[in-house]
């Protein structure tokens, strides 16, 4: 086990260098009708889309395919908008969100006909975005022009992928007993099993512990353990020499079916000590009685003296499909969700999901309050004094291949 150990980590410090350094510059092909599409898309406020989307889309049926069926809600806000712009629009629509991670293979399905079924997709995982669905041109960015003006960059040079939000995964843990947790550390400690959606089930959980190998949250670990109390470090450090905070907690958390059974037991006052990393939007919905309340939880980065990263964040992107049969409506639904309160209501009227567009987000704010009525402190503390570990698509999927088999054989050799 020790040798089997011994070549992964040697993979995984040798390969990401070596598949960098084997880059080059991908072969430019002719652009497809909708890339073209896309490009015109690109210099049009929402407006100008939306006009192009009533010409297009009056009368026919919208498909639209995510990991979150709340595009299912945004579907009806953005049809009242043309509605307002010509009272005679009308357009129907059907919102797919395919279970256990099959909607890449939908994706790619559907890619194979010459026109699609799906107009769009929102969609998260960003290793496998990156590898499967943009490097073989089955999704396109397309990035509004309202959107790009708001973040001051250009539509037509933004590197990177067009983020509806980005969600955010945090440690919380039971208050009800004496145990605290000042310390990402304590989360590994021996005899701590986590609450924890199993990675194989959500992939983004694997994406996070890819990213701890990059070198900013690297550090920020380092530096976290550093903090720690000689006597918990004198239990971590034969680990940490070797393996750090992945290993162990890979070899500890307890897997979970869903981050809303998590939310479940935690706020329950029967559930003195444990803690979980779950989604932070969950306790938007814990109903309080005698023995459940939000009140039961603590949510470890906002305790003080809390040092290291408090969990991670992952993106919800917004994608046109290359054999779009509706792009023009598709690009039109993009900008609106992206540009404006309403658009993205359905989505930011709960706590713990961030416009990636600072005039949404800030918008959202003042509608909604979350920072006054929820303590949610928002994306700018989470990424900052939260030290929330962001995803990057590019960089997870660089190291997908040897950290991801580094961590496979962990999971499989745990019990040995």
């Amino acid at each position: 086990m020790k040798k089997i150990i011994a070549v992964a980590l040697a993979l995984i410090l040798v390969l990401p260098l070596v598949l960098t350094s084997c880059g080059g510059n991908t072969p430019t092909k002719e652009q497809s009708e909708v890339q073209k599409i896309i490009a015109q898309a690109q210099t049009m406020t929402l407006e100008e889309l939306a006009r192009k989307a009533i010409e297009e889309s009056n009368g026919k049926t919208f498909y639209g395919v995510g990991n979150s069926s709340r595009g299912k809600s945004a579907l009806p806000l953005f049809i009242a908008y043309l509605q307002k712009i010509d009272p005679n629009y009308n357009m129907t629509f059907e919102w797919q969100q395919p279970k256990n991670n099959k909607i890449f293979d939908q994706l790619t399905s559907d890619s194979l006909k010459t026109t699609g079924t799906f107009a769009m997709t929102l969609i998260q995982d960003g290793n496998q975005i990156e590898s499967k669905m943009v490097k073989t041109g089955i999704l396109d960015t397309f990035i509004p022009k309202d959107w790009a003006d708001a973040n001051g960059v250009k539509a037509d040079t933004y590197e990177g992928y067009l983020a509806l939000q980005t969600l955010n995964k945090v440690f919380m843990y039971n208050n009800t007993g004496d145990k605290t947790y000042t310390n990402c550390w304590d989360f590994v400690l021996p005899g701590e099993h986590g609450l924890y959606m199993d990675i194989d089930s959500e992939i983004v959980g694997k994406n996070f512990l890819y990213m701890l190998t990059q070198d900013k949250y690297a550090a920020n670990l380092k530096t976290a353990f550093d903090a720690l109390s000689a006597d918990k470090k004198s239990q971590l450090q034969p680990t940490v020499d070797a393996l750090a905070w992945i290993k162990l907690w890979v070899e500890s958390y307890n897997a979970q079916a869903d981050d809303g059974p998590i939310c479940n037991t935690l706020v329950n006052k029967t559930a003195t000590d444990q803690f979980g990393l779950l989604v932070y939007s969950k306790l938007r919905s814990v109903q309080e009685s005698e023995t459940v309340s939000k009140n039961n939880v603590t949510v470890a980065a906002y305790a003080d003296g809390y040092t290291g990263m408090g969990g991670y964040g992952y993106c919800h992107y917004l994608f046109v499909t290359d054999n779009s049969p509706l792009p023009w409506t598709a690009c039109a639904f993009i900008a609106y969700m992206t540009c404006t309160v309403d658009g993205f209501s359905a989505w930011g009227k709960d706590m713990g999901g961030y416009s990636s567009n600072p005039t949404v987000a800030q918008g959202t704010e003042e509608k909604y309050q979350h920072k006054t009525n929820e303590g949610d402190r928002g994306y700018d503390w989470w990424v900052g004094q939260g030290q929330l570990v962001l995803e990057d698509p590019a960089y997870c999927s660089s190291v997908a291949f040897t950290v991801g088999s580094w961590i496979e054989m962990l999971t499989k050799y745990s019990g040995e």
